[in-house]
């Protein structure tokens, strides 16, 4: 049941991403601590199921169908968190695309999308979410990844991505460091999701380079990280503001 007297009782947040994996587990994580979530994705049928999910755990949660990749709507989520329940406490920007390519088969329609969805895309959502969480003293949390800090075969286009994602942080957090709002960021390893498991290979790779960034520990699930996305996103992580927390299980420790 969720929690009345949660970490995120009152507080109203966006989290995109969240028709499964780590975007629903961080959807669940905050309704569990309070929060209304108001969830976004491209897959409606899952965001119902995300919603169905909180609501029998006794929280609320209001459903966005939207296309990250699409500029327009991302400016327009935020608004509607602010109508339904009249403020905006947290954006958690989850929603990534991902997939293997060689680097002479990445298209220019391939890199655009990879890169709507990953930097362009929570961009704006950030942008207009900004003067709301301004005003509520609120903050961001957006999940990059330890891609970001690797050079990572046949990831060129995602790889570069959540570079620029984790650059946009910090960039957002230092024009923003005048005012209460925090903006900060994860960067997970391996996460046993639907979309790391359906992933294709493509023909003609070194599989020797791909083994350099399978983790010596093991992926996480999606549950093993929501703990420190609800950290940075609350009151106890008041410290933190343009950092990049690397939660990999040592891939990029050397």
């Amino acid at each position: 049941m969720t929690a009345t007297n949660g970490e995120f009782a009152g507080k109203v947040v966006v989290v995109t991403g969240a028709a499964s994996g780590l975007g629903r587990a961080t959807a669940l994580a905050f309704a569990r601590e309070g929060a209304r979530v108001v969830v976004a994705d491209v897959d409606a049928a899952g965001l119902a199921q995300t919603v169905d999910a909180v609501r029998t755990d006794g929280g609320e949660a209001l459903a966005a169908p939207t296309d990250i990749s699409d500029a327009d709507a991302c400016i327009s989520l935020p608004g509607k968190a602010v109508q339904a329940y009249g403020q905006l406490d947290v954006l958690c920007n989850v929603a990534g695309a991902f997939r293997f390519d060689r680097a002479p088969d990445i298209t220019p329609a391939g890199w655009d999308k990879i890169h709507a969805v990953n930097v362009r895309g929570p961009f704006f959502i950030m942008q207009a979410a900004l003067p709301h969480l301004v005003e509520s003293a609120g903050s961001i949390v957006n999940v990059a990844s330890a891609s970001a800090f690797l050079g990572h075969a046949y990831l060129a286009h995602y790889a570069s991505s959540k570079a620029a994602l984790v650059n946009l942080t910090k960039s957002l957090a230092m024009e923003y460091i005048n005012t209460p709002v925090r903006i900060n960021a994860v960067a997970p390893g391996g996460i046993n999701t639907a979309m790391t498991a359906s992933s294709v290979m493509p023909e003609g790779i070194e599989f020797p380079l791909l083994m350099r960034y399978v983790p010596l520990r093991g992926s996480s699930d999606p549950e093993d990280l929501t703990d420190l996305i609800l950290l940075l996103a609350g009151p106890r992580g008041k410290s933190f503001h343009g950092a990049c927390i690397n939660a990999d299980r040592g891939i990029t420790a050397g």
